[in-house]
């Protein structure tokens, strides 16, 4: 048996924590070092890996005064400090698994890119959505030639009102200036997603979105600046204890609890809400991405597809109507439901492993991708992993595409690239 693939983990939050135990778990890698500023979520970590003492640190440039500890780093802090770490490490030989998005500007990413090209090394951007069972059901579907040829798509991402709340509102990923836009980070799944798909490179984007609810304008006549002190939280859906106090009695459920406090408990609870963003009214936060944003894509060869991403619904899987010149289909995440022009109507359970959220594993895409990239690493066949960094530059170059558009309220076309590889080259002619 060949030796374990060694991790670094660089940034131990939600991100970094599920693909150190997702590793480990298959019994072929072992999480070798840690580095995040924050003593608890590192510590935490640390210990649930058995990380030796002179291989956790409070910094991950740490790394770079050290022989090289481990073949991978992981690279999982918060968005606009991805570039530096995956660069300085990707130069140092570590092979690279990017959280999603790779970097907040095209030139980092680019960077990024480049340096791991340089390097000789594996880049993986996390694009969990490609590697679920229910998207290789669905390719292996479009490779077959059930569908015919796919002339169009609409694709449909149900955020969910409390995790808008959660994340986009009161989280880390509310403003623009500090994190980046809502369609590159909850939405850059989703046009890479489309790509892989359709297996075209797109050729011009138009969108359109913007803030709807949670702005002070919107406030109700009553409501406090806190949660904890409002009048008419009980009628508010977007209420924190509403969403959170709950999760008290869920103790296997790490998010998102753990992001909100270190302490799992009622009073630590309470603490979190009187004291910290998450316990602020919806409507009295400093956010400003958009709650809802529609993207119209054409593709080469004439191919359409929509997407649509709003806050204002349960938190469900992704829904996808595919329309090809001999079948559609219909897809919620779990089952595909093939309405065969000649054959009729056949009903796919595709075998969905967890439900929709990052705590539940993203249907199976983040066990998936990782066994793939361990697959890669271990024989240093990069064809495990399904984009490459380049074309994961791509589908990134497309998300700000699309941000131009809806801005500038305009079509944008974008530049003649080499075509994207399809994942059924049959139909991408």
């Amino acid at each position: 048996m060949s030796a374990p693939v060694t991790i670094a983990i660089i940034g131990a939050g939600v991100r970094g924590r599920t693909y150190a135990d997702r590793a480990a778990a298959t019994g072929r890698a072992t999480v070798t070092a840690v580095a995040d500023p924050r003593p608890h979520a590192r510590d935490t970590l640390a210990a649930e890996h058995a990380v030796p003492a002179a291989a956790v640190f409070d910094d991950w440039r740490a790394l770079l005064d050290t022989p090289r500890v481990a073949d991978v780093a992981v690279i999982a802090t918060q968005d606009a400090d991805h570039a530096d770490p995956a660069v300085a490490l990707a130069r140092r030989g570590y092979h690279l698994l990017l959280e999603k998005p790779m970097a907040t500007t095209e030139a980092d990413c680019e960077r990024i890119v480049t340096a791991a090209e340089d390097a000789g090394v594996l880049l993986a951007v996390c694009h969990v959505l490609r590697y679920t069972p229910y998207s290789r059901a669905l390719t292996s579907l479009v490779a077959g030639g059930r569908l015919g040829d796919i002339v169009s798509v609409e694709h449909l991402e149900p955020v969910g009102w409390w995790h808008q709340a959660h994340s986009y509102v009161r989280g880390n990923w509310r403003r623009e200036d500090t994190s980046t836009s809502m369609l590159m980070a909850k939405s850059c799944h989703d046009l890479d997603w489309l790509t892989h798909l359709i297996g075209r490179p797109a050729v011009r984007v138009s969108s359109f979105g913007g803030l709807y609810e949670f702005r002070p304008e919107r406030r109700p006549e009553g409501a406090a600046d806190r949660c904890l002190d409002c009048a008419v939280e009980a009628d508010c859906p977007y209420s924190a204890p509403r969403i959170y106090r709950p999760l008290l009695d869920e103790p296997d459920r790490l998010w998102p609890l753990s992001v909100v406090t270190d302490d799992r408990t009622e009073q630590g609870l309470l603490t979190a809400l009187r004291d910290g963003p998450y316990g602020r009214c919806v409507y009295a936060c400093d956010n400003d991405v958009v709650d809802h944003q529609v993207v119209n894509l054409e593709y080469t060869g004439g191919v359409t597809a929509s997407f649509t991403m709003t806050a204002f619904t349960p938190l469900e899987q992704r829904k996808t109507r595919v329309f090809g010149t001999r079948a559609s289909v219909e897809g919620d995440g779990r089952t595909l439901t093939v309405h065969d022009f000649l054959h009729g109507t056949e009903v796919i359970d595709t075998g969905l492993h967890g439900g929709a959220t990052a705590d539940d594993g993203h249907g199976g895409g983040d066990q998936a991708l990782v066994d793939a990239f361990l697959d890669a690493v271990a024989t240093g066949h990069s064809e495990h992993i399904l984009s490459s960094g380049r074309e994961s530059l791509a589908t990134h170059q497309l998300v700000w595409a699309a941000e131009h558009a809806r801005r500038t309220g305009t079509v944008v076309t974008l530049p003649a690239t080499t075509p994207t590889p399809a994942a059924h080259p049959e139909v991408a002619r």
